[in-house]
């Protein structure tokens, strides 16, 4: 499994047989010229996770499909592809016929829109979108309680598929001040992951060091991406392992 960060919350997923972008909103795409399956997933409508641009993809990838999440207006979908394209709500499951066959499920976020948890070629993807516990200083006690309680309904929802992602691409978000490792530290002690992929942190790649240097990260600090440009490519071997850690191209 070879898989690219692209920026912010953007990732390209490379399997055998299929390939999957995630929140692509710009950035340094690379050229899939193998004929494989590509299916582009977007969270939900925020300009930082969804851009129309996408759909110009099809132009190149004659292979393609579109899992949206269901607050994304169907008005944004151009003539012709609306053949190509899916809608998600939370609780929903997806059987794609790409590659080996892609299974979707999908989970509520705390913000807007979707998680994807995705299952195809024997591996285990998850990407959260805005899934997160956003609790921020400043905000009332009963709200943050509230936000903390709806995220952990989430996680055990997932947990209850009795599947460990091999990757997970999780917010950290160094906005939250001290706050910003609550969400990442109890998804990996409610679900764990073999490797994560840190995102939403707003080009401030410093604070997935901080992250790791905390006494919480302990049991996963090795298992985090060390992130550090656009274009950073991570190579992963079985189970999730990583083989080689490249460089931005």
């Amino acid at each position: 499994m070879k898989i690219t960060y692209i920026h912010h919350s953007g990732f390209l997923v490379e399997l055998r047989r299929v390939c999957l972008l995630f929140d692509f909103v710009g950035g340094p795409l690379p050229r899939l010229d193998d004929g494989r399956d590509l299916v582009v997933f977007a969270s939900h409508r925020h300009g930082d996770h969804f851009d129309p641009m996408i759909f110009d993809l099809a132009k190149s990838y004659p292979c393609i499909r579109f899992v949206l999440s269901d607050d994304i207006w169907q008005n944004r979908i151009p003539e012709g592809l609306g053949c190509r394209t899916e809608f998600t709500d939370p609780g929903d499951v997806l059987e794609l016929y790409e590659g080996d066959g892609v299974r979707i499920t999908s989970f509520q976020s705390t913000d807007e829109g979707v998680a994807f948890l995705v299952e195809t070629e024997g591996q285990v993807i998850y990407h959260a979108g805005d899934l997160n516990d956003w609790r921020w200083n400043g905000e009332p006690l009963a709200w943050n309680n509230n936000m903390s309680t709806n995220y952990k309904r989430e996680l055990d929802k997932i947990k209850a598929l009795g599947l460990t992602p091999d990757v997970a691409m999780l917010p950290l978000d160094g906005r939250q001040e001290d706050l910003f490792w609550l969400g990442l530290d109890e998804f990996m002690r409610t679900v764990g992951a073999k490797f994560v992929l840190p995102m939403h942190f707003w080009e401030d790649y410093e604070v997935i060091n901080r992250l790791k240097a905390m006494d919480c990260a302990v049991d996963y600090r090795d298992r985090i991406a060390d992130i550090r440009a656009e274009g950073q490519v991570f190579e992963l071997g079985a189970a999730g392992n990583p083989a080689r850690r490249g460089e931005p191209s």
